[in-house]
C-alpha cells in the first residue's frame, strides 16, 4: 500500500513510527506545510527510511494535494491535520480516485438561535453529503478513525455484535492521570482541537428525540477508569462518536464524556470569555506593520507542542466505551477500553501516550484495508465495518484492549 500522510505533527510523526514496523506499507509520502517537520519525521526512522519520502504540501491547496496523490501513485490519503483542513483533503482524495482516512470529521457550526438545545451543522455533515459520490466511485472514505473517534466506535460495534441483544446506552468515556512536570497548563493534545470540541455545544443522541445539544461541560459524572487511573470527573463534550454510532448501531442513547478537571475547564472558560478561542482573525501591530492573526492560533503558539512533552509526562491515558443493555434476558454493563502508559510509549516509540494512542488506530485500519479484511465504499464510520479483525490486529501491534464487567 502506498500512502500520502498529510500532517507531520505529533500524531503524524507517531503514525510513521508505527507504520515503519509493518510489512503492509510499500511507501509513505510524509507531507507537511513545514518541510522541516516532514523531513525530521522521516530522518528519525533510520533503518526504515527508504520506504518514506518527505515533501512540502499545503493542505488547503486541493490541486496540489491531488497532484501529489497522482505523482506518487498513492492508494490512500491519511489526514493527520487539524479538522479545519478536512474538506480540501477529503475532496482531493475523491478527485484523485484514492481512499481517504481521517481522525476527526468536518467542523460543526452551532444553531443560530438555540445553540444549547438544537444542532446546527453537525460534525461530519459536509462529508456525509458526499456519501453517494464516494460510493459511486468505489472508494472508501473512512472518517473518524483515530482512537476517539475510531477505536471507541469499533468497541461499540463489537458490543452490539457479540455482547448484547439490546443496548440501552453507549457512552464513550475518556480519562487519564497524566502529569506534565514543569507546566501549570500543558494540554497533551492539540489545543486548537481541544478548544473546538470542548467549547462547542456537546451533542447527545436519544432514539426518540434524535440529535440535540446541551451546554458545554454539562452532566458531570465520576467514572472509575481501569489500570490504576481511578475515578475522574467527566463532562459532556462535542465529539464525533455521538454523530457516528447511531448511524450503524442500535442504541437508545449515545453520549461522549471527557475527563477534564475543574482547573482545565476554568482555563477554557477564561479563554472563551476573553475571546481567545476565536478563529476569526484580528489585526495586531508588529515590527513590519499590522498583521492579521487568529487568537486561537496565538494561544496554540504560546503553549508547548504536545508532541514534545513526552519526556516530562508521567501516567496513563484511557479511551473506552461503556455499554449498558441486556444479554439473554439479563441486564449487562461493560466497559471496553484501551490504556497506554506514557513511559511505555516513550520507551518503545519515542512518542507520548496520547498522540501514540491516536496514531495507532489509523495504521491498523490501513493494514486491514490493504489486506482486504476491510473492504467497502462510501463515507463510513469505523462501526460500519467488522470489529473483530481490528481488535485482533490491535493485539498483534503489542497494545491489546481490555474489557471490564460493570456492576
Amino acid at each position: 500500500m502506498r500512502v500520502l500522510l498529510v500532517g507531520a505533527g505529533g500524531v503524524g510523526t507517531a503514525v510513521t513510527r508505527i507504520a515503519a514496523r509493518r510489512g503492509f506499507l510499500t511507501h509513505m509520502v510524509v507531507a507537511d506545510y513545514d518541510l522541516a517537520r516532514a523531513e525530521a519525521a522521516v530522518a528519525a526512522l533510520k533503518d526504515h527510511g527508504e520506504r518514506f519520502t518527505a515533501i512540502r504540501l499545503d493542505a488547503t491547496d486541493e490541486a496540489a494535494v491531488r497532484r501529489a496523490l497522482t505523482e506518487y501513485e498513492c492508494d490512500v490519503l491519511l489526514n493527520a491535520t487539524d479538522p479545519r483542513f478536512v474538506m480540501p483533503l477529503f475532496d482531493a482524495a475523491r478527485a484523485a480516485g484514492t481512499h481517504y482516512l481521517d481522525m476527526a470529521m468536518s467542523l460543526s457550526a452551532p444553531h443560530a438561535t438555540r445553540p444549547h438545545e438544537e444542532c446546527g451543522v453537525k460534525l461530519g455533515d459536509a462529508q456525509f453529503e458526499q456519501a453517494g459520490a464516494w460510493e459511486e466511485s468505489g472508494r472508501l472514505a473512512l472518517v473518524g478513525m483515530g482512537v476517539e473517534p475510531g477505536l471507541s466506535d469499533v468497541f461499540a460495534r463489537y458490543a452490539a455484535d457479540e455482547l448484547f441483544d439490546e443496548i440501552e446506552e453507549i457512552g464513550v468515556r475518556d480519562g487519564a492521570n497524566l502529569m506534565v512536570e514543569g507546566y501549570d497548563f500543558a494540554p497533551s493534545f492539540s489545543i486548537w482541537t481541544t478548544i473546538e470540541e470542548c467549547l462547542n455545544p456537546p451533542v447527545v443522541y436519544e432514539k426518540d428525540r434524535g440529535w440535540f445539544t446541551t451546554a458545554p461541560f454539562s452532566e458531570p459524572e465520576v467514572f472509575d477508569f481501569p489500570e490504576g487511573i481511578g475515578p475522574v470527573e467527566c463532562v459532556n463534550v462535542e465529539h464525533e462518536e455521538v454523530l457516528l454510532i447511531p448511524r450503524w448501531v442500535e442504541a437508545r442513547r449515545v453520549t461522549f464524556k471527557y475527563g477534564l478537571g475543574d482547573d482545565f475547564i476554568a482555563k477554557l472558560k477564561t479563554l472563551h470569555e476573553l475571546g481567545l478561542d476565536s478563529t476569526r482573525k484580528v489585526t495586531v501591530p508588529s515590527a513590519d506593520g499590522p498583521v492579521e492573526v487568529s487568537p486561537r492560533d496565538v494561544v496554540a503558539a504560546c503553549l508547548p507542542d504536545p508532541a514534545t512533552l513526552g519526556d516530562r509526562m508521567t501516567g496513563k491515558t484511557c479511551a473506552g466505551t461503556w455499554v449498558k443493555g441486556t444479554k439473554d434476558g439479563a441486564p449487562r454493563e461493560v466497559y471496553l477500553y484501551h490504556v497506554v502508559d506514557n513511559q511505555w510509549s516513550m520507551r518503545e516509540y519515542g512518542s507520548q501516550a496520547v498522540v501514540w494512542q491516536t496514531a495507532l488506530n489509523p495504521v491498523v485500519a490501513l493494514e486491514l484495508i490493504a489486506s482486504g479484511a476491510w473492504s467497502a465504499s462510501g463515507v463510513l464510520g469505523p462501526e460500519a465495518l467488522p470489529p473483530r479483525p481490528f481488535l485482533d490486529l490491535l493485539g498483534e501491534y503489542g497494545s491489546p484492549w481490555g474489557m471490564r464487567e460493570e456492576g
